[in-house]
């Protein structure tokens, strides 16, 4: 790998970079294109995501494939009721033998951490989280411990099975760059994927090795930082600010988006024109991110989730109603 490859002088240069990994997934993972688009987007912008889907969809084989794509750490924490703050951030330990104390980091110390069913812990565990993710740094016992960079959270949760589920307080929604949906295959994906599973492999595991390196981790924080210096018109920010704003005061949303939603519209819109190679951000961008950028960070009335109808609806709804800038 050369340098001039894990250097990536534009926000052409990195869009090409970004194809190449779309690619070197595509190896493991069969179909779902807009998932891993999504999930490019808040790599890129520096986010951690939300993936919503039940179980067998290929969410740990995507953050498995993304992370050898660029040389990456894997980590993953299987969330459960009796899980502690400690099995996720790491403790420390009295090691009789050497008559000192030792320090044990735990899972969260990587590039890309899984928290598959993030749901399923108290909120005292899922609140752990919280610190790493918005300082990327960890404190253990007053030492505060910086994580490797990049760092991205993938949490999951299962959208079906509620019983004996956390829901997660909005400080830590919040946090998450973007919430993704998951669905199942199409049918032509779903027989491509199966006779690939099962074509001479014993048992179900999950084989990444078709997966070529393309970045480095270095070369992914460089392209976070072109993605972060892409100009962007003053008019779409207050177009982003607007649609927050929007969903403050429509009919059929109890709580509405905060600043944060306006800045997530920002940073996921840089990182898909990046993706899309450009060093421009048009309204086209905002509009394709809103929905992942803003179903969670509003409360539906209850009359509504009564009659079934969920968050992208009503954002459908305040994207059609709020008018785009003419660039």
């Amino acid at each position: 790998m050369t340098q001039a490859k894990d250097t990536p002088p534009d926000a052409a240069g990195v869009g090409r970079l970004m194809q190449r990994i779309r690619q070197e997934i595509g190896h493991a993972l069969v179909g779902q294109q807009a998932v891993v688009e999504q999930v490019l987007i808040a790599l890129l912008a520096g986010g951690h995501v939300l993936i919503e889907g039940v179980p067998g969809l290929g969410k740990t084989l995507l953050v498995r494939a993304l992370a050898r794509s660029f040389c990456g750490q894997f980590g993953r924490i299987q969330f459960t009721p009796d899980l502690m703050p400690a099995d996720v951030m790491g403790y420390v330990l009295y090691d009789m033998q050497r008559e000192r104390f030792e320090l044990r980091k735990g899972p969260v110390f990587t590039h890309l951490l899984l928290a598959d069913e993030i749901n399923r812990a108290p909120a005292k565990t899922q609140s752990a989280l919280l610190e790493v993710m918005q300082e990327r740094q960890v404190t253990i016992e007053g030492q505060s411990l910086p994580v490797p960079t990049p760092f991205m959270t993938l949490a999951t949760q299962n959208p079906i099975e509620q019983e004996g589920t956390y829901p997660l307080p909005e400080a830590q929604l919040d946090r998450f760059l973007l919430k993704i949906l998951i669905d199942y295959p199409a049918a032509e994906e779903e027989g491509r994927l199966v006779a690939a599973v099962t074509d001479g492999q014993v048992g179900d595991g999950l084989n990444v090795d078709a997966v070529r390196p393309v970045m480095t981790p270095e070369a992914v924080l460089l392209a976070q930082q072109v993605t972060a210096r892409l100009t962007v018109d003053p008019r779409l920010v207050d177009y982003a600010v607007a649609l927050a704003r929007a969903t403050r005061d429509w009919r059929g949303i109890a709580v509405g988006a905060g600043p944060r939603g306006a800045i997530a519209l920002i940073r996921a819109a840089r990182a898909a024109a990046v993706l899309d190679g450009r060093d421009f951000v048009t309204p086209a961008d905002i509009k394709g991110v809103a929905l992942p950028a803003l179903r969670h960070r509003v409360v539906l009335a209850p009359e509504l989730e009564l009659e079934g109808i969920g968050p992208d609806r009503v954002l459908g709804e305040v994207l059609d109603g709020v008018a785009a800038p003419r660039l």
